[in-house]
């Protein structure tokens, strides 16, 4: 008489092959924020301050990342990158750090317009080959409209 696997019996089975089947590899820790975001009237007190932050996965050396800051403005379909000195550069960790942060300000934004970063995450090996990569994008500041100042009004006669 033949013997056909109960439900018990396939669920033992079942979660016997699951115990014995590694884990996952966890994704790599990486962030992209605003840490602060300052909107004004007068251009030159807007700001926006972002960081990036990568936290080392077996085998890493070194880590790099690239920020791209990106602009939308009320008339752009979608955001573009802002080409500027300083911008879009790989940053490269000291070897052996664990965790690699880079913080980014931004001062005397248009407006109105919307801004956000764009970082890429490298992980490294002793030999400088990439190992893992990664991309994020941070949540935009908004600066609004330009305000006109009041204008202080002459008391009538």
């Amino acid at each position: 008489m033949a013997m056909f696997p109960t439900p018990f019996h396939l669920a033992l089975l079942a979660a016997s092959v699951l115990a014995q089947a590694p884990a996952p590899a966890p994704a790599p820790a990486v962030t992209a924020t605003v840490e602060e975001c300052t909107p004004s009237v007068n251009q030159e007190e807007r700001s926006a301050t972002f960081a990036a932050q990568m936290t080392a996965v077996p085998g890493t050396q070194h880590m790099a990342m690239r920020i791209e800051v990106q602009e939308r403005t009320p008339t752009d379909v979608a955001f573009h990158t802002i080409v500027a000195p300083g911008l879009g550069m790989w940053r490269t960790s000291e070897p052996g750090v664990k965790v690699y942060k880079y913080v980014k300000e931004l001062t005397n934004l248009s407006a109105p317009a919307a801004f956000r970063v764009q970082v890429r995450y490298r992980w490294l090996d002793d030999r400088g080959r990439t190992i893992k990569r990664a991309q994020r994008r941070s949540p935009a500041c908004l600066q609004p409209v330009d305000i006109p100042q009041p204008t202080a009004r002459m008391p009538e006669a």
